[in-house]
């Protein structure tokens, strides 16, 4: 009794257990698909890294983004094995669960079908008419063997019909089954591709090893491009937050001067401040320089320039769109990072650089996913450098965009 009530309450919970797996199944889908998508663009990047015979630290780079990138591959690819074995799972139940229910339906239809056999006789039916004790009962037993044969074939045609479900469910676990052997041939292939990944990191890191100094060199040299590049934010920034006092004191100033001396819009600070971790991504890409502190990945005593926001790995030409409303405030060309827009909102402000277009201009006012521009590779590499600050400071621009 109590495994028939235990089926049957499983029998009731499975949809709710197919739409929640349906689901888990759809977002690891588009996690995997933009996995996928990274890759191919760091793919394309070491490419074009190989063509211009760039420094090896920004491949060892390039290749150790891509190590994580598959490495988050493959996990997707488990989980999505193990979400099907679920699936498997509980369609076994299912399939064991119509098999019972078809069991009891034949036995009981069998047992029928046999007890009319047995009395195929008209002459036995109307006897047991005739035996009845009272007419309402005479009633009653016609009434039954009136119906006994649409009993008996609609319960044939139920039989079918559950023989054509079950059927169906067991078609439809073959697939699972097939579908999750792919899988696992997906999984090994993805893992042979991270062995390889691994050891041409391990050959780029032997090729840094023996060339130390001019790698020194170059670090250096970038080291002068970030300093020059955050210098020139803040001193812009510094320039946007005084620019009332400005407007002031200096009547007579041009109409590009003048929309930089516009007053802050506090209000349109409070909008941005409110969309943290609501922001849109300012392009599609992996992050391949993060926020912060940095070290050499392989001299890793050497402090590399802190970075004060972030880069995404991009396509040639891919473009680049403002993450919320407001106005362009300054675009400038910087050593290393090619063409920038700064976006103020408010007392808040985004920064786009390596940018080879640029569709703004200054005092322009821009739309949350407005296109800036597109970028265009420097180095052999093709990243869009973002920044955030506030009137405080330089930001960690993950924490304010959407989570992916």
């Amino acid at each position: 009794m109590r495994r028939g009530l235990l089926i049957s309450f499983l029998f009731l919970l499975m949809p709710v257990m197919y739409t929640a797996s349906a689901q888990d199944t759809s977002a690891q889908t588009t996690r995997r698909a933009r996995l996928e998508q990274e890759i191919a663009i760091i793919d394309g990047q070491l490419r074009e890294n190989a063509t211009r015979n760039s420094n090896a630290l920004n491949t060892l780079s390039l290749v150790q983004q891509k190590i994580e990138l598959r490495k988050g591959l493959i996990k997707e690819g488990e989980e999505e094995i193990a979400c099907l074995d679920g699936d498997m799972r509980r369609k076994q139940m299912r399939i064991d669960s119509l098999q019972v229910r078809l069991d009891t339906m034949t036995f009981y239809y069998n047992r029928l079908v046999k007890g009319a056999y047995k009395n195929r006789d008209a002459r036995v039916w109307y006897m047991y008419i005739l035996a009845s004790e009272n007419l309402a009962q005479g009633l009653r037993r016609y009434s039954f063997l009136k119906n006994l044969s649409k009993e008996m074939n609609g319960q044939g045609v139920k039989i079918k019909e559950a023989q054509a479900v079950l059927e169906g469910e067991k078609e439809q676990l073959a697939g699972m089954r097939a579908e999750a052997a792919e899988l696992q041939k997906t999984r090994m292939a993805e893992l042979e591709s991270l062995r390889k990944e691994e050891a041409t990191a391990q050959q780029t890191i032997q090729v840094l090893k023996k060339e130390k100094s001019k790698y020194q060199s170059q670090l250096n040299s970038k080291r002068k491009e970030v300093e020059a590049l955050n210098k020139e934010i803040a001193r812009i920034i510094a320039e946007a937050m005084n620019a009332k006092a400005k407007s002031s004191n200096n009547k007579s100033s041009s109409s590009s001067s003048k929309a930089a001396a516009a007053p802050i819009d506090y209000t349109l600070g409070k909008e941005f401040s409110s969309n943290k971790g609501k922001l849109p991504w300012p392009a599609e890409g992996p992050v391949v320089e993060k926020f912060g502190a940095q070290y050499h990945p392989v001299y890793t005593q050497l402090k590399l320039p802190d970075s004060e926001g972030i880069s995404i790995a991009l396509s040639n030409g891919a473009q680049v769109k403002a993450v919320f409303d407001g106005v362009i405030k300054s675009v400038i060309v910087q050593p290393g990072y090619n063409k920038c827009v700064l976006v103020q909102h408010g007392d808040y402000f985004t920064f786009y650089c390596k940018l080879g277009s640029v569709l703004v201009k200054a005092g322009d006012k821009v739309k949350t996913g407005q296109v800036l521009g597109a970028v265009e590779p420097i180095g052999g590499s093709t990243q869009l450098h973002f920044q955030l600050w506030s009137s405080k400071g330089p930001q960690n621009p993950v924490p304010w965009l959407r989570p992916r």
